[in-house]
């Protein structure tokens, strides 16, 4: 009841028109390709970005002139706009990492010349960034990085081995972090680089995984060198910059869709059958699915919650971290009870088409990755008990 008292969770007019606004800009621009030519595909899906920035709905938080919309911050309408681009199946912003980590760090921390030389281009898909973070001994514990950078003659010297490195063959660039100040401090001797991943001395080689895919990959870096000024923040501040670019990583993982991922479940389980009737009429499995569904909800609410501070410019304080785990955790939820409802079919390894038995082995095999990528799911209970509930630590020994 009190929540109910305290949140209004039906639009006013004036988003209501708004959302007709979008839902119509959808229905006279949008159409799926009919082509099935990827380079025609991709150049029809860039002109209605085009189209959709200019009008106002993509990339809102970006100046015009480095290729964004230029909107106010207006929580409210970038969920409206999200719904409505999502029901008609079109395409928002350009995926992948540079866009929704990089970019808004450079906003934040990046020179005026870094900000013009790459965010344009990361906003179109022209420049694909890779993440240089983990290490072979540097995961959780990040601050143990060993890569390491030597500033000779105008350029950064760096040597060092990057892992876990999602999709690095298709990147053009990277963002490394690399110990460049060996006399300070574990965390004070850390700087934010940038650097081309298309130079002699840089090696890729992909991991395969137990899911039969290899998006992951192992970087290595043998005096591979980059300009002096590719460096955001100030020397040996690498580590606080960091911190920006792993709040909007967070952000990005802890928005996962879990309520569309909890319908596609809902959808299945009536569908398949089991003794000649579908298996949502099996209680034992409708007992699991209310369950992840009261799960689901109470994530929903959370999302209500931290969208009403944005719109009242009010911090959100632990819960981006909450967030990331309940996603993290719900997900693994759902994907766990598909594969027990698909049962041998779920063995398969994963292909693309509808969420099939494969496709569903794939989730939990994702979902499981999402419990490290963004900060492991134990460092995100350490710090929401420690920050958040401001429980003590617990002594070693």
């Amino acid at each position: 009841m009190l929540c109910e008292t305290l949140m209004e969770l039906e639009y006013s007019a004036e988003h209501r028109q708004f959302a007709e606004e979008v839902d119509a800009f959808l229905r006279a621009n949008w159409r799926k390709p009919a082509t099935t030519d990827a380079v025609e595909k991709a150049e029809h899906v860039r002109r209605f970005r085009a189209l959709a920035t200019e009008q106002g709905y993509l990339y809102r938080g970006f100046p015009r002139h480095l290729g964004g919309s230029e909107q106010p911050a207006d929580a409210m309408r970038a969920q409206i706009i999200r719904e409505c681009f999502e029901r008609a199946r079109a395409p928002m912003e350009y995926e992948g990492i540079g866009v929704t980590m990089l970019a808004p760090t450079l906003l934040e921390r990046g020179a005026d010349w870094q900000k013009e030389e790459f965010i344009p281009g990361t906003l179109s898909g022209e420049i694909r960034w890779a993440q240089g973070y983990s290490e072979p001994n540097a995961g959780s514990d990040l601050a143990s990085l060993a890569t390491r950078g030597e500033l000779r003659d105008g350029l950064w010297h760096i040597n060092g081995h990057k892992i876990w490195t999602t999709r690095a063959y298709e990147c053009t660039h990277m963002f490394a972090l690399v110990r460049t100040e060996p006399g300070a401090g574990k965390h004070d001797g850390i700087s934010y680089l940038l650097l081309k991943l298309d130079q002699p001395g840089v090696t890729i080689r992909r991991i395969h995984q137990i899911s039969g895919q290899s998006e992951f990959c192992e970087v290595f870096l043998d005096d591979v060198t980059t300009p002096a000024d590719w460096i955001v923040g100030e020397r040996g501040e690498g580590w606080k910059v960091s911190r920006t670019t792993l709040k909007h990583e967070r952000n990005s993982i802890g928005g996962v869709r879990t309520l569309r991922l909890f319908e596609s479940l809902v959808r299945m389980a009536r569908k398949q059958t089991r003794n000649g009737k579908p298996v949502i009429e099996d209680p034992v499995i409708r007992e699991r699915i209310l369950e992840i569904e009261g799960h689901v909800r109470a994530q929903m609410y959370s999302g209500y919650y931290q969208m009403t501070c944005d719109l009242m410019g009010e911090p959100v304080g632990i819960h981006g971290l909450t967030n990331k785990l309940a996603a993290t955790e719900i997900g693994l939820r759902i994907a766990e009870l598909a594969t027990d409802i698909i049962g041998e079919d779920a063995l398969a390894f994963p292909e693309k088409g509808e969420r099939s038995g494969a496709n569903w082995l794939n989730q939990i095999f994702g979902a499981l990755a999402l419990s490290i990528a963004g900060g492991a799911s134990n460092i995100q209970r350490n710090l929401i008990a420690e920050r958040g509930l401001d429980l003590p630590r617990v002594a070693k020994g």
